[in-house]
This record gives C-alpha cells, structure tokens and sequence, in this order.
C-alpha cells in the first residue's frame, strides 16, 4: 500500500499529515511526501511554524499521475490546500486519482483542492465548516459528519472536518487501503 501525502510547500496542518502518516506506517503502508517543490516543506500547528519535512518526490517529477500510488491523502491546514490549488500539476495529480479510480482521504480545508480539481460534483463529503458553501457551488453536498465515505461516484472519498476527527479518519482510511 503506497499512499502519497500531497502537500504545499507550507501551510500544512502537522497533526493531519503526521497522524495519517503514521497510521499508514503502523499498518505496512509506504507514505510518500508529494509536494510542488523539491527540499522541505514548513508544517504549522494552526498559524504557528512546527515542524519541517523532506519531500520524497514532487508532482512535477510524478508527471501529474498517479501511477503507483494505491490511494491519495490530503491534509488540510488553511495554507495548504489554498496553494494547492493554485498549482495546475497539482490539480491534475489529485484530478488523477479520481480517473483512475483509486481512493483519496482529505481532511479539514483540504476538500478546497478537490473542489479546484472539479471532482466534488454529485459527490457527499464533509470539511471544516467555512467550506460548506464552496463544496455546494461546486456541485457536491456538504454534511456536518466526523467521517464522510462516499462510494458515490468513480473512487471511494473519505473526508473529515478537523483535527479531533483524526482517529476515525484514520480508521476509515485503513480500512478502504486494506480492503478489510
């Protein structure tokens, strides 16, 4: 199970990359840090700088295609998903995932990627609150939930609201990867 962990080069929540990382660890999976930029990405704890991490490959170097990845996480965090969807490589690298079929879990603002990538239309899913309205304008239907699964179109999407919905993220991420 390689799973990439797409992120901006800052502005990423640590706890929603770092938490889903190591679940995927602890489970036999391989996370692979996808960003736009080579080197490091700066990770935050709400709008203070935390930790750095190494990027093991960028989208850029990928192509935009998930070709080797089982499954697509996305951590939220204000910042990062804003730049995200700035970046076309990394619109068409998550736009990807959903052609072909394969999972994607995003968590908090993350789904403001998703909506860029024009993949939430006719789709359930749920995201930090102030995403509600962006979600519906682009076709899809906001519910208030800790973990949203939505088998209703060409993946499976699992999506969470916040930090503190982490564990039953995780939980429902694993169990798609797994296929148990």
């Amino acid at each position: 199970m390689r799973i990439a962990f797409l992120v901006a080069p800052e502005g990423t929540e640590q706890v929603e990359l770092t938490d889903p990382w190591q679940a995927v660890r602890d489970a036999g999976g391989d996370p692979v840090l996808v960003s736009t930029k080579q080197g490091e990405i700066q990770a935050f704890d709400h709008l203070d700088k935390a930790d750095k991490f190494a990027v093991d490959r960028t989208v850029a170097d990928l192509a935009s295609s998930a070709d080797g990845f089982d499954a697509l996480v996305l951590p939220g965090g204000v910042a990062n998903p804003d730049l995200l969807r700035t970046d076309p490589d990394a619109v068409a690298f998550v736009k990807d995932f959903f052609t072909r079929g394969l999972p994607v879990a995003a968590i908090c603002h993350a789904p403001w990627t998703l909506v860029e990538a024009d993949v939430v239309r006719d789709r359930t899913l749920t995201s930090w609150p102030s995403l509600a309205t962006d979600i519906r304008n682009a076709g899809g239907t906001w519910v208030d939930e800790q973990v949203k699964v939505c088998t209703a179109g060409p993946n499976v999407l699992v999506t969470s609201r916040r930090p503190d919905d982490l564990k039953a993220f995780d939980a429902a991420l694993l169990k798609l990867v797994s296929g148990t």
